[in-house]
């Protein structure tokens, strides 16, 4: 008989991408991870014996623990969770269940050093329009919830991303930016192993937005319009990010649920 705290795969996967998705904390032991050193999307890892000291950090979110096959590990630290009020499921068949479905895996050796605050940094020029605001969100929803994000000035790019442990990202020369005529955020998608229908499609509309491509998609135009009004509407590049956040939501919700709806007016006359 199931578990009343467990939740399944395509369950999750539903949920990931999403700005209400749960926290995904990863408790498989070394050798486990080892193995097989892949990423749910968005998850972090935890040592499962230390798993209070999460406690304070997840108050008010709701949790799934994960670990190799959906056992011990993740059925212990979330049963440990939930003795301190936090809502907490585990994932049925873990880590190992969410491969063998052929669900989308983040390499571990791709994600950059985190910092003493379990973070990622990464540094881009100021003013961002479009890729410089898409590759946060798609960090923030599928990699790292916690990431940081510095904008400065272009010829401090390079400085400060040696001086401040920052990854670089959509300059030229770096490893994170444009590919021929692929954008970062296609770079992203690829490297981070995210590749499927919906960012696929959301992929091709942030490149036809961000090279001029309107050809691409017939969205392309309508980003580039939103994206160009936000950066007129805020002078703070992070107030930006907060509300260009909610944009691609937006879009990707569309990419994933709702390419095949349209809207007319008036509305079609009911017969009968």
């Amino acid at each position: 008989m199931p578990s009343p705290n467990t939740i399944t795969v395509s369950q999750l996967q539903r949920l990931i991408g999403l700005p209400d998705c749960p926290v995904i904390v990863d408790v498989r032991n070394d050798e486990d991870f080892d193995d097989d050193p892949f990423f749910i999307p968005s998850a972090f890892r935890h040592d499962f014996n230390g798993i209070d000291a999460l406690a304070e950090r997840l108050t008010g979110r709701k949790v799934v623990v994960v670990c190799w096959k959906g056992l011990k590990l993740s059925e212990g630290a979330a049963a440990i969770l939930r003795t301190t009020g936090i809502e907490a499921e585990t994932l049925a068949g873990g880590t190992t269940a969410w491969k063998e479905e052929g669900m989308p895996r983040v390499p571990a050796a791709i994600i950059p050093p985190r910092n003493e605050y379990g973070q990622t940094v990464w540094v881009t020029r100021h003013r961002p329009k479009i890729d410089r605001i898409a590759c946060p969100w798609l960090i923030r929803r599928f990699v790292d919830p916690s990431a940081r994000f510095l904008y400065v000035t272009p010829s401090e790019v390079a400085g400060v991303a040696e001086r401040f442990n920052a990854t670089p990202f959509d300059v030229e020369g770096v490893f994170w930016s444009h590919r021929g005529e692929r954008c970062s955020f296609d770079t992203m998608v690829e490297e981070f192993g995210l590749a499927g229908e919906p960012l696929d499609r959301l992929a091709t509309i942030v490149r036809g937005a961000d090279t001029n491509r309107h050809d691409l998609a017939p969205e392309a135009a309508g980003l580039l319009a939103a994206s160009l009004g936000l950066s007129r509407m805020y002078k703070d590049d992070l107030k930006q990010l907060d509300a260009g956040m909610l944009l691609y939501d937006a879009y990707y919700r569309w990419a994933r649920d709702a390419v095949e709806e349209g809207h007319d007016w008036p509305a079609a006359s009911r017969k009968g």
